[in-house]
């Protein structure tokens, strides 16, 4: 873990080419000044578009005092300003490069600076096509300038709502020659479109609203990714990401461009937007006016890492932002923060004495973060832990942090919990006690116990083996930081297996199956193999599938977050996240796999609890959507959606299975069907068996398959309710029939006659109970009955005459008549 030092000076400015001129246009001027470092951090460029007389300017600073003419640069408006100064890589020297410095009025002046002689200027160069196009925004990608520029309408009195998009985004290489500087030729990214800021990543370029853009198009970013041509439109806040490939020029228009999501977007809120910069990551850093750090990835996704202690953010208030490998340096209002981009955790804070800060590039010294003032130019150095053997003093930070969340969503008291009222307190023991063990035990190997209170000595004794566990997994994760790249693999499944071990035996919220989706999606074939080893799946002696899991493991898999509780951003639940795993590396177990945990809710849950995952969406149909959501389709899909509907056996999804086969045809399959689940129910079976009547009314398909469907038959059926769905189905001929047909297709008596035949000869409900009708006399003789009552005595000594019965139903309703 990596420790803060001091803000400490390294620099009085003395080292540079005119440092006391370099001192005095830092410290003066009312808006703050553009420092644009070079690559190899020997030269700084200052811009200072407004403030004092002279007038608008550009100097370069050489640092080490190195000899050669200089670079000032100067315009008075209305001439036009530079927006722009990029550094490019130059592909005839290694590690060189040349200053590219545009012009509003798209003039380009490409320098390059040689020791003992100076800056030269090597070529002059019109950037834009149209002369009276105008740059607002400029960015560079290796070799390549990509910008926004102005178009002005032709007419004076144009439409306002078409002058809103007169702007376009374009590229062009600039390639730096032997010969000389060669632009190549323009790109269209896109056309028609409101004003963007440009920012470029090593892979991408980001597209951000300019901050006088109407409302409705400053509500999502565009995304360009130049190696596929795709444009991607994202509203982080709201998890929409929608991307496009542009094959030509025509799709790059931005209205056309919108058009399908026109009616999403407007439901959305506008962007607020106050700072934005790129990261070494690749990622675009936003800084909202209420003092909220964002970082929006290249697929469109975002993530908070930081809020900034700020009220609220004024329009003109600079933020200056830079990342240094996994650190975040942010300096507002003369305040330094350093936080670590991956966890969000505040390093360091510093209040700075200077009012003018700028970032430097560091050269090799990924541990320092240089900052330019008017002082001079200071470093903030990390430094490593003195002693690796002490207890991480992260990991009990941790456990007081996550016993506040926890003891704070129990709470019904208004008032927040901190970390030091929770040390302080003496309510909640339990975090005291963990700590305490911790910071006694992780690292003593010989005496883990010494030290430490009775009760706790105790505790330690029955968590030994969650301690034990937990050290051999910090250990399995210093060797994937530390293993070569051969052996990162191995140690990866490792890491995997236990991770997922870890996550199945503990609460399923919505934090544990984000950092679920992250491990599958990272690594799919380790955490495949480690779902096998929880649930124990494998195939018994006869080819099935079977499982060994615990209850508590099964509950977890179709427990916890369901699709309406996850949200967006791509995060599923953990039953569908195993069924996409099955569909990428064991598909035909997927089915099975299902049936399993149909038969598992059985056992656990009523069939009618809504708590119970049946009680929300069915398994299968959860199956059939990640079936659905597979990014490559295959000829098997149709196969496996058969069975998925077939497994669950319910009549809903037997009856869609057997429309899928017939809408494909497959006969045998069909038959084959109605056979096995016609016997699982007799309303299933009449569906089954009126669905095939009706195909075999209107074509001659199922008539090789006639003696296995006749048997099907429901009982209830008669020859009439036969006949009426058959001349419901048949065909309509748009010729006039007639007796015998040439095509053969026709539906003959002759095909139905053993279907009628059996209806016929089998008995009638009247028949069925004819037995039981006939009597020998009709109506039966009415018992003969005693008047007289005896008395109570005489009645209990005289033993009872037996109840009469009969068979006769006709009996039994004569004897009630009576």
């Amino acid at each position: 873990m990596k420790r803060a030092g001091t803000l400490r000076q390294v620099s009085d400015l003395s080292d540079f080419s005119r440092g006391h001129w370099l001192r005095e246009l830092l410290c003066r001027g009312e808006e703050p000044c553009h420092v644009q470092p070079s690559p190899d951090g020997q030269h700084l460029l200052v811009l200072q578009k407004s403030g004092p007389p002279p007038m608008p300017r550009v100097v370069a600073f050489q640092r080490h005092s190195i000899a050669g003419t200089d670079l000032e640069r100067n315009w008075q408006p209305p001439q036009p300003a530079l927006v722009g100064l990029l550094f490019l890589q130059s592909p005839v020297v290694l590690d060189s490069w040349v200053l590219a410095m545009v012009w509003e009025h798209g003039r380009t002046e490409v320098w390059h600076f040689v020791v003992a002689v100076g800056w030269q200027l090597l070529q002059t160069l019109e950037l834009c096509q149209g002369a009276r196009a105008r740059i607002v925004s400029v960015c560079s990608q290796g070799a390549s300038l990509v910008w926004c520029e102005e178009r002005p309408p032709l007419g004076a009195h144009s439409d306002m709502s078409k002058c809103a998009f007169r702007f376009c985004v374009c590229a062009r290489a600039l390639e730096v020659g032997e010969q000389g500087v060669r632009l190549g030729t323009v790109r269209m990214v896109l056309h028609n479109s409101p004003e963007y800021q440009v920012l470029a990543s090593p892979q991408h370029i980001f597209l951000v609203p300019a901050a006088a853009g109407f409302a409705t198009t400053s509500k999502f970013l565009l995304i360009w990714h130049p190696e596929t041509a795709k444009l991607t439109i994202t509203a982080p806040s709201a998890g929409f990401i929608h991307s496009k490939v542009l094959h030509s020029s025509s799709e790059s228009d931005f209205r056309k461009l919108l058009l399908g999501s026109v009616g999403l977007l407007s439901g959305f809120t506008p962007l607020d937007i106050h700072t934005s910069a790129v990261s070494n990551s690749g990622g675009l850093l936003l800084v909202s006016t209420k003092g909220a750090v964002n970082m929006v990835e290249p697929d469109g996704t975002q993530r908070h890492i930081f809020d900034l202690e700020v009220g609220s953010l004024a329009r003109g208030s600079p933020v200056r932002l830079k990342t240094f490998g996994s650190i975040l340096a942010c300096v507002l209002a003369g305040v330094l923060y350093l936080v670590d981009q991956n966890n969000g955790r505040l390093i360091e804070k510093e209040v700075l004495s200077m009012k003018e800060v700028h970032f430097l590039e560091s050269p090799g010294e990924e541990d320092s973060i240089q900052l330019l003032t008017q002082a001079g130019i200071y470093s903030f150095c990390f430094s490593k832990p003195e002693d690796s053997s002490r207890p991480e003093p992260c990991l009990v930070e941790m456990v007081f942090e996550e016993a506040c969340r926890y003891y704070q969503r129990r709470s019904l008291s208004s008032s927040k919990l901190t970390v030091e009222k929770l040390k302080k307190g003496g309510a909640f023991q339990a975090p005291v006690a963990l700590a305490a063990i911790l910071q006694h035990s992780l690292h003593q190997k010989q005496k883990p116990a010494q030290g430490l209170q009775d009760t706790y000595a105790k505790l330690l004794s029955t968590m030994s083996l969650e301690l034990q566990s937990y050290m051999s997994l910090e250990l399995l994760k210093t060797c994937v930081v530390c293993a070569p790249e051969s052996e990162v693999e191995s140690y990866c499944k490792e890491l995997v297996e236990q991770e997922v071990s870890r996550i199945l035996h503990s609460d399923m919220d919505k934090d544990n199956l984000a950092y679920l989706n992250s491990v599958f999606t990272s690594f799919p074939k380790a955490a495949w193999k480690a779902t096998r080893s929880c649930l124990q799946l494998q195939q018994n002696g006869e080819g099935l599938l079977v499982a060994r899991a615990t209850p508590e493991v099964w509950k977890k898999v179709l427990g916890g977050p369901q699709l309406d509780d996850v949200g967006q951003n791509g995060m599923v639940p953990l039953f569908e996240l195993i069924c996409a795993s099955f569909l990428r590396f064991k598909p035909k177990w997927l089915p099975s796999f299902v049936e399993l945990t149909q038969q598992y809710i059985s056992m656990s849950w009523a069939y009618s609890s809504k708590e119970g995952p049946e009680g929300r969406v069915p398994l299968y149909k959860r199956a059939l959507g990640v079936l659905a959501r597979k990014n490559k389709h295959s000829e098997g899909d149709n196969e496996m959606e058969l069975e998925l509907l077939l497994c669950s056996k319910r009549p809903k999804a037997v009856l869609q299975a057997l429309h899928l086969l017939i809408r494909l045809k497959r006969w045998q399959r069909v038959v084959e069907v109605a056979e096995k689940f016609s016997k699982l129910s007799p309303l299933l079976n009449k569906e089954i068996f009126t669905t095939l009547l009706a195909e075999f009314a209107q074509h001659r398909e199922l008539d090789p398959y006639l003696d296995r469907l006749w048997p099907l038959c429901p009982a209830e059926l008669t020859a009439s309710d036969i006949l009426t769905v058959v001349l419901q189905h048949l065909p309509h001929s748009q010729e006039d029939p007639v007796p015998f047909s040439s095509e053969g297709n026709q539906l003959t008596v002759g095909l139905l006659k053993p279907l009628l035949q059996r209806v016929a000869q089998r008995p009638s409900v009247h028949e069925m109970y004819l037995d039981a009708l006939q009597s020998p006399t009709f109506p039966p003789p009415t018992p003969p009955r005693e008047h007289k009552v005896p008395s109570k005595a005489v009645a209990d000594d005289v033993p009872q005459p037996p109840i009469a019965r009969t068979s006769s139903p006709s009996a039994l309703v004569q004897d009630d008549s009576v």
